[in-house]
């Protein structure tokens, strides 16, 4: 299991976003801010829908390579089964009135890492994020 465990809870996103800053202390600028913004986006949906109505845990591991080249942030939970890449990117030239609601933070998600993986094991949704640095 990841290292960093906490409640699915929207209010605890503080906490997700300080445990990840502290794991890049020393990282640019930009890069903690793109960090910020997908860590937000995946955090608050597990804490959103994941569960449902029920209490769950969010396990989370954020690892540089030796070289400092990569990193890599493992979201992983034990709610219903969500691949978020099987959701196709939102037209994000179509007009605001005809967008479909929703998918455009996995597509900024997409965008902002190198890689984005979704695997389902053991009744575990597992997202790995890659970021080159």
């Amino acid at each position: 299991m990841p290292e960093f465990e906490i409640d699915a809870k929207t209010e605890n996103l503080e906490k997700v976003n300080d445990y990840i800053a502290e794991k890049l202390m020393g990282c640019p600028m930009k890069l903690l801010m793109q960090i910020d913004l997908v860590v937000e986006e995946v955090f608050v949906n597990i804490a959103s829908y994941a569960y449902k109505d029920k209490a769950g845990k969010v396990w989370i591991d954020c690892m540089l390579d030796s070289n400092k080249e990569f990193l890599t942030i493992v979201f992983m939970d034990e709610g219903v089964k969500f691949d978020p890449l099987e959701r196709p990117d939102p037209d994000v030239d179509a007009p605001i009135e005809e967008r479909e609601i929703g998918g455009l933070g996995i597509f900024l998600t997409k965008k902002l890492m190198d890689e984005v993986k979704y695997e389902r094991r053991d009744g575990k949704n597992t997202l790995t994020l890659i970021k080159k640095l």
